[in-house]
Order: structure tokens, then sequence, then C-alpha cells
């Protein structure tokens, strides 16, 4: 049985000429999938008709409205109902796919999708939980943004969510859990991850207490739960970092013709580095707490970028994530309750 994918292809930064690419690059690298292009059907044919592909496994749902990067949350869910993001949601809610992919504003993208989707029983907010490598794999970071001011159950949520995810995508039975904080020790931070840091003390999550932002990267914890602000600072942090390692690379190369000479000697070895830490091999984060699977690319996203976030869709639905966090976190929460009634 296919996998049927809304794209919401009007979405982000480039619009068609990522999204459809993208989408075609994804049906020819897994057969189990079937593409729904969502967005106005005249400019998704023009943009097909530049390539070859297997009209079996792709259709068109016309969508008259886009949601611009720069609209207001507020406007896109009451003023454009007919917006291909909205329309690629309403497909999901109807069951005609079963996740939705987009690039599009990330507040409207949580606002509309909270809306149209609902949230999953016993999960106060949703949370946008992406992966980040780390000198020994990757790590799942959440919220990255959608929440601001989270109390400490929330932020608890948050890291029983990214344990359920973690185990599912990555096959690991017990994910190590950690929150970000500003040191270590137990007297550090604000009252609510303290509160967070109470409620986790559970038998059944691998919780290894307070990270830092530098533990991160060291691949020491598999899922970092952190309030919105903080894991978006962190995260646009790190792709900063990046690009200056990077612009700098590039720049000590360039210097003279001995130094081109040993970039072309070193080519297999920043190649391999550049692989490791290329964002786009990371895009593609979860909306978690919702119903059904929504997942959010970058907005910049390149073709291979998009590839990825649709990669990631399709796996959390074979992995039948949602389903996962319901029921587990569930079971958590009422762990907690027990553990406060007995002390």
């Amino acid at each position: 049985m296919a996998i049927n994918l809304a794209i919401d292809a009007m979405g982000g930064d480039h619009g068609l000429p990522v999204t459809v690419p993208a989408s075609l690059d994804a049906l020819k690298k897994f057969s189990d999938i079937h593409i729904i292009l969502v967005g106005k059907e005249d400019l998704i044919n023009a943009e097909l008709s530049k390539h070859q592909y297997d009209d079996s496994r792709i259709s068109v749902q016309h969508a008259e409205q886009v949601v611009e990067m720069d609209d207001l949350p507020s406007n896109a869910l009451r003023k454009k109902k007919q917006s291909s993001m909205r329309v690629a949601l309403n497909l999901v809610k109807e069951d005609q796919a079963q996740a939705c992919v987009s690039a599009g504003n990330t507040g409207a993208l949580m606002a509309v999708a909270k809306f149209v989707l609902k949230m999953l029983p016993d999960i106060e907010r949703p949370a946008i939980c992406t992966t980040m490598p780390t000198m020994k794999g990757h790590v799942h970071v959440l919220d990255l943004g959608a929440n601001i001011g989270c109390t400490g159950e929330q932020l608890a949520q948050f890291a029983m969510m990214g344990s359920v995810l973690a185990q599912a995508i990555d096959d690991n039975a017990s994910p190590r859990v950690g929150l970000l904080n500003i040191g270590e020790e137990e007297m550090k931070g604000h009252p609510r991850i303290k509160e967070a840091h109470q409620l986790l003390q559970l038998p059944s999550i691998n919780y290894i207490g307070y990270v830092e932002g530098n533990d991160i990267f060291k691949g020491d914890v598999d899922v970092v739960a952190c309030d919105g602000f903080d894991g978006n600072i962190a995260l646009k942090s790190s792709e900063g970092v990046a690009k200056m390692i990077s612009f700098y690379l590039k720049a000590a190369f360039k210097k003279n013709l001995l130094t081109k000479l040993v970039a072309i000697i070193a080519y297999p070895v920043l190649k391999s580095f550049k692989d490791k830490v290329d964002p786009s091999r990371y895009n593609g984060a979860s909306l978690l707490g919702l119903r059904k699977i929504v997942i959010k690319s970058h907005g910049s996203a390149d073709r291979s970028s998009y590839f990825h976030a649709i990669a990631e869709a399709r796996l959390e639905v074979k992995k039948n994530v949602p389903e996962l966090i319901s029921s587990e976190v569930s079971k958590l929460i009422k762990q907690q309750a027990n553990e406060l009634v007995v002390e």
C-alpha cells in the first residue's frame, strides 16, 4: 500500500523549482510513496513539464492561495483557507494523505496544523523537533521555536515525545534524554527547568539530567529538550558556526597556488567533513504532539534539503510516530501522577 504524502508545493523561499524536483527525486528513491503536489495547478504542471516522471505516482491538488513567508499566523488561519498549506493539511486530516511537508511560514504552519489536525491527548503544545549532527552521530532537539515560556510540565512532555521519536526513528530502545540548562548542577536554571527535572525522574525513561549547550554536539545524549526560545538560539548558533568554519576553510585554501594544491589533495577529507555537518542532511523538522504527521522544511531549503524532509515524512509514517507518542507519553504521564501521589 502506497504512502501518500501531501506536499505544500508553493511554500518556502524558492517554491516550485525546489519542491517539484525534490518530490520527483523522492519518487525515484522510494517505490512505496505517492506524491500529492498542492498549489496552483497551472504553475505546478508547468514545472512538471520540465521533467520526466511516472505520472501514475504523482497527482496535483489545486489550491488558489499561498501563505507568504511574512504572513501573520492569524492571517494564514482566518483569511487563507484555500492556501496550499491549508489544503495539504486538510488532505492529511481527511486521510487522503498520511503526512504533510511544507517549507512555508513556520508560525503559520504551526497555527494551521494545530487548528486542522488537533493535539494528541495529554499533550498541551506541539514542539518542533529536528536532528543535529554530533561527534558520534546525531541528536534530536526540541523545541526549536514553537513555544516561548514553557512550563515545567510542557518541557517534560517535550522530553517524553523526543524520547519516543528517538526510539522509533533510530531503533534506540533507551535513548538518553537531557534538559538544556546553563549548568549541570541541580541548583542552576529557571524554576520551570527544575520542575521538569523532577517530573522526568521516571524508571521508564532514560533521563540523564541537565546538559549544557556544548554537550549537544558531544554525542553523549540522544534527546535534548528545551524551551523554544533557547532551542532556536542553539540551532541558529550552530548553523552560524558551521558557516563560519566553511568560510574560513575556503578562504585559507584559496589563499595562493600552494594552498589550492593542498585543497585538491585534502578534497576527500573535506568532502567527508562537509557531508557529516551539511545542514541539508538534517532538514525536516517534526511538529510533534499533533494527531498527524507534519514535517517542516527549512524555508531556504534547496532540492537536496527538501528531499530529506520528504524522506523524514515517509519514515515517520512507516514508524507510526503519532500513535507511538500518544501511547507512550500517556503511560509516562500516568507514571508521573503515581510518583507524585507516592511522594
